[in-house]
């Protein structure tokens, strides 16, 4: 789902092969760079051109300005996260809700980890660009996948589960920003994985209502038999 870019934040151009693909990539890298070696304010796109070992003219012809380039750091970095959490929902389909919750809580930690700097360095920056409609985009995408997977859960079911699946999301979400934001050791990083999961679990299944047993009868011989439930 492609989101219109605000004026001003839109690429020149798109690469369309794999040369230009690579060209970008390193750009985008060398932003990242660039970010946790100088911070914002210093970060030029001189410099990125620079570290990216193109000519400010190459990066041009992709990026206007700083602002552009930023904005285009950012969503290639919360796409990677989307695509994480929306292919974990596909995974967990039809699970109980113990395995969805960690599932969902190792897909998001670690696609926010495996570039702990770069999710670091983008927190902020994030705060200086238009983003509203990118984080609506990606805020949307991530509660349909979510929700859809709680509605699939074969141990339980939510009345309410639009509100479930936003408290869940922002626990997520809001956990792993702080730490961040409080640049956390690897350690800490690491205990967050099992930490968040056990806190996602006990809420869904504090407001989970569970799925109702098969009505069951005695036999004769006073075994338990399972009533059809169709």
């Amino acid at each position: 789902m492609k989101v219109a870019h605000p004026a001003g934040l839109r690429p020149r151009k798109t690469p369309r092969q794999a040369r230009s693909e690579a060209t970008v990539d390193a750009i985008f890298e060398a932003t990242i760079q660039v970010l946790l070696t100088a911070g914002a304010r210093r970060l030029t796109t001189t410099r990125v051109a620079e570290r990216a070992g193109v000519s400010a003219g190459t990066l041009y012809q992709y990026f206007p300005h700083k602002q552009a380039l930023l904005y285009a750091v950012l969503q290639q970095h919360l796409e990677t996260v989307v695509q994480a959490v929306e292919a974990v929902c596909r995974k967990c389909q039809g699970q109980p809700i113990a395995r969805m919750a960690d599932g969902l809580v190792t897909a998001y930690v670690d696609a926010k980890t495996t570039r702990a700097d770069a999710s670091r360095a983008l927190y902020l920056v994030a705060a200086e660009l238009d983003t509203a409609d990118l984080l609506d985009s990606i805020s949307k995408r991530i509660h349909g996948a979510t929700a859809a997977l709680l509605a699939s859960a074969e141990d339980a079911t939510f009345d309410d589960l639009p509100a479930v699946t936003f408290t869940l999301l922002a626990a997520m979400a809001g956990t792993v920003r702080t730490v961040f934001e409080r640049s956390a050791t690897p350690h800490m990083l690491l205990v967050l994985r099992t930490q968040l999961a056990t806190l996602c679990q006990a809420y869904l299944q504090a407001v989970a209502a569970k799925q109702a047993a098969p009505p069951v009868r005695r036999a004769s011989s006073g075994r338990k038999v399972l009533l059809p439930t169709t």
